[in-house]
């Protein structure tokens, strides 16, 4: 499976132009297919599930043509039910497009069947068929009844009288009974049995039927009257707005990481009310600036989100992003009435509930309801996605939390917002790294050491940690080339970094772990596969605020790639050799000069040639030669590199 690691951030800021909205893209283009004349549609989400919506319209001889690489489209309409009477369509797990389309396709006398992936096959669509029924519409659930794939034939429609459907699985329902009807031609009223959930979303529905010609006469949330002879007419140029439901990510980002960060494209003129997702963030106590078209968050002015207790009925959606908000509260956060959630891409309760526990949380699951407690501190996970583009935007929050994270099937954002992890890290600042790698004795180890005291940051000898991992193998009795015997003692190697002490379950081994005997067994262990995974996950833990220098091997390709600064420190073998002999003497330890650079020569070559994390400067990385250079020259050299970074980076 594909992952994507995101390392954790120090905090974000910034502004993000957004996408368009995924529920007016494929309203808009199923009201202009159906409409007389021709609409310019403009910002127009490029996404998965707009896709299957062209497609389908294609299929079903509806003319379109997108302006070059633009985002605006134009579409032929065929002023009344789809021309074209015959059809197989796969519709992904497009809800905005299937619910629709089913009931469009219900009353334009055609035989179609419509299917999609095996989640959509798990989506209740029930109650809307059992409503078209109801107009004398012949479907057939041809797997399970209640649920897709589904065979329309041709019927005699019985239009007018009063239409029932359930308001409390899905408002899609509801949207498409009331974009199909006007095609009857006769009066119909619609009564809505049940609470109607999402409500915000079937204001859009009407907004933009009325933008096409069809007012519908509302009777509070429990009758909607479509009138006779109504019929779809172009409005000309029809303006996506940017998705408010994807603004939740961004506006939450900025309550919790600081801020401020500034969304465009929806704001106190916009009709998707997942724009009120700004006032609940506003009650967690984020401060929220809005204009027509823009909504700015940022964090609180005590820097803690308040604990919640909210009714989300009305933007369910957008909820999941206070589900992972409410890692950052102060106290227990209850989500209520979402049980919307159990019919989405996946079972998003469920879900969620599992995902928040791998990072800490204590969660309690209910048939309409979550609670969310934070944990002491957050765990790195690797967070599932289920096919769910919102799970996997959501979750890219929690690297804000100081906590790395990785999201598995990051491609399945491409459902609303093809990109979304590109304009993430826009806004999103990681924790800095600066890698220093190069041969033994090169001098890397004293130099990283002294830049990180320079500049108050952590700091990782990742050559300590194999060399730990030898004298626990030599201690234990572990032969050295045992790769599953010495991978399961660096996987629980109890080892601290400690005042520049080196600890091995308590014991000073500072020294210890430079003699001659654990260089060269470090050299072997770490040319182990199993032993680098084992120690892989622990080295990427020591990245925290405010920065951290690492030195070692791999430190730049391997456990952080995403580096900023990468430096490649070295000197010839013979003043590292000299070196190592002042250094042995020094500590009153036996020294031979000849033995010392042969002993470096014979560990370059195997270090540089072995299958495992060569040694070998990366391109990116900046090369720094000590053979004329003392450490201070060495350290400024360094810190120059990362001031420079910072300049360029803003």
């Amino acid at each position: 499976m594909e992952f994507l690691d995101l390392p954790p951030m120090l905090g974000a800021a910034g502004t993000v132009r957004l996408p368009g909205s995924k529920s007016i893209s494929n309203r808009v283009l199923l009201l202009a297919a159906l409409a007389q004349g021709e609409t310019d549609i403009r910002d127009l989400l490029l996404s998965d599930d707009v896709e299957r919506m062209l497609e389908a319209l294609r299929a079903l001889g509806v003319d379109w043509q997108r302006a070059g690489d633009s985002l605006n489209y134009r579409v032929r309409g065929v002023g009344g039910p789809f021309p074209v009477k015959h059809g197989d369509l796969f519709l992904g797990n497009a809800g905005t497009a299937f619910r629709p389309l089913t009931a469009a396709l219900a009353l334009s006398g055609g035989e179609y069947r419509l299917s999609g992936v095996p989640r959509m096959h798990e989506r209740p669509i029930g109650d809307l068929v059992d409503a078209l029924r109801q107009l004398g519409a012949d479907i057939t659930c041809t797997a399970n009844e209640g649920y897709p794939p589904l065979q329309l034939k041709p019927a005699t429609i019985r239009p007018g009288g009063v239409v029932r459907v359930r308001g409390d699985v899905s408002s899609q329902f509801l949207t498409a009974l009331l974009m199909a009807l006007p095609l009857t031609g006769v009066e119909t009223t619609i009564e809505v049995v049940g609470e109607l959930i999402s409500k915000p979303y079937i204001r859009i529905t009407l907004e933009l039927m009325a933008r096409f010609g069809v007012e519908v006469r509302q009777q509070g949330w429990e009758r909607f009257v479509v009138p006779g002879g109504a019929r779809y007419r172009s409005p000309g140029t029809v303006f996506v707005e940017g998705d408010a439901s994807s603004a939740s990510y961004f506006l939450a980002a900025g309550a919790i990481g600081g801020g401020p960060v500034r969304v465009e494209g929806v704001g106190t003129a916009s009709i998707q009310g997942d724009v009120r997702f700004a006032e609940a963030l506003e009650q967690l106590g984020a401060r929220i600036t809005t204009g027509d078209n823009w909504i700015e968050a940022a964090a609180p002015a005590s820097g803690v989100l308040k604990a919640f207790d909210l009714d989300l009925n009305h933007i369910p959606d957008a909820a999941m992003t206070l589900a992972v908000a409410a890692l950052f509260a102060d106290g227990p956060c209850r989500l209520r009435n979402i049980a919307s959630w159990r019919v989405k891409e996946t079972d998003r309760i469920a879900a969620m509930a599992i995902e928040l526990r791998k990072v800490g949380a204590e969660v309690e699951e209910g048939a309409d309801y979550l609670v969310v407690k934070r944990p002491h501190a957050l765990r790195p996970a690797a967070i599932d996605t289920y096919d769910d583009h919102r799970m996997a935007m959501c979750f890219s929050l929690v690297s804000l939390g100081a906590c790395r994270v990785r999201i598995n099937d990051p491609k399945c954002v491409n459902k609303t917002f093809p990109g979304y992890f590109d304009v993430f890290s826009g806004i999103a600042c990681p924790v800095p790294v600066v890698a220093i790698d190069g041969p033994s004795a090169s001098g890397k180890g004293t130099v990283a050491a002294r830049v990180a005291e320079a500049l108050g940051w952590h700091y990782l000898d990742s050559g300590s940690l194999y060399r730990l991992t030898a004298l626990a193998a030599l201690r234990a009795g572990v032969a050295l080339d045992d790769e599953a015997g010495v991978a399961a003692l660096a996987g629980a190697l109890p080892a601290r970094f400690e005042g520049g002490r080196v600890l091995l379950d308590g014991d000073d081994v500072t020294d210890e772990i430079r003699s001659e005997t654990c260089s060269v067994g470090a050299s072997k262990v770490a040319a182990l596969a199993a032993v680098r995974a084992a120690l892989f996950d622990r080295q990427r833990d020591y990245r925290a605020a405010p920065g951290l220098i690492a030195e070692g091997r791999d430190m730049g390709s391997v456990i952080f790639p995403d580096a900023g600064t990468k430096v490649f420190l070295t000197a010839s073998a013979e003043a590292r050799a000299g070196r190592r002999y002042k250094q042995l003497m020094e500590k009153g330890l036996p020294a031979n000069m000849e033995s010392l650079l042969k002993d470096l020569q014979e560990r370059d070559a195997r270090d540089a040639a072995r299958p495992v994390a060569p040694l070998v400067k990366l391109p990116d990385a900046v090369l720094l030669d000590t053979t004329e250079r003392n450490v201070d020259e060495a350290v400024a050299f360094v810190l120059d590199l990362v001031e420079a970074g910072w300049k360029s980076s803003g």
